[in-house]
């Protein structure tokens, strides 16, 4: 669940239903967005504590499997199913494939075009935000392939919508720089991680809200550090005025 988007209040809350529903008496755990930490126990001895630690190297967003793992922990305290099929139904969560990734591409170009609509681009404006936004977003996954950091991939995402709304601006593909550029870039904008981290705050989980809000911070700087130099290079260097 941590690994694709969920809340760490809601990886707790699941470890310990799991955990009581096969038994398990004494169940202690504490979440951050990069360590899962478990204590269990059959009495409240010290001396039978079992403590176990996950460490969490990558992240993503995959909502259908949060989703799946939670309606599982409720299942399996309900009907009582076996650990042998309470682990087999786990796995089988584990290995869904994500959507396939043209659609996820497809769907990323489209939803930064209709954003440009609500900033009032036009037709022109909206083909190229769709255009770029599919570069971005293929870029960005390759980058990701490479094991980059946080920042590394986001700053690579700005420079790329920049770059190439300026491009099509040139190529009068497209008309305003500034409304393909922020188009461009909404599908980098970290949502996830910010609702995460004031739903986090707001459980109690303080440690875990403000990490997941200085990951946002730093995706936020990062897109604009990239679209920043693209911008000054063309802007001061260059000498084009685009405004």
């Amino acid at each position: 669940m941590l690994e694709n988007g969920a809340e760490t209040y809601r990886v707790e809350d699941t470890i310990i239903r799991i955990c009581k529903a096969y038994g398990v008496s004494h169940v202690e755990s504490f979440v951050t967005p990069t360590g899962i930490f478990v204590s269990i126990s059959s009495d409240q001895k010290e001396a039978d504590v079992i403590t176990m630690v996950k460490r969490i190297r990558t992240r993503s967003i995959d909502l259908n499997k949060v989703s799946k793992v939670n309606d599982f922990s409720r299942k399996v305290t309900l009907d009582k199913i076996s650990f042998q099929k309470g682990m087999s139904k786990l796995k089988e969560i584990n290995m869904l494939p994500k959507y396939p990734l043209v659609l996820r591409t497809v769907c990323a170009g489209m939803a930064s075009a209709f954003f440009g609509v609500l900033l009032g681009a036009n037709a022109k404006d909206f083909i190229s935000s769709f255009l770029i936004a599919i570069f971005v977003y293929s870029g960005v996954i390759m980058i990701g392939k490479k094991n980059a950091n946080l920042f590394l991939e986001n700053a690579v995402g700005g420079i790329l919508a920049s770059a190439l709304a300026i491009l099509a601006v040139n190529l009068n593909i497209g008309t305003n720089i500034d409304k393909i550029i922020i188009s461009s870039i909404m599908i980098l904008l970290p949502g996830v991680s910010i609702t995460n981290a004031v739903r986090d705050s707001i459980a109690g989980d303080l440690l875990s809200g403000l990490s997941r809000a200085a990951e946002a911070v730093i995706i936020a700087i990062s897109i604009a550090v990239g679209v920043g130099i693209v911008i000054h290079l063309w802007f001061y260097e260059i000498g084009v005025n685009f405004l």
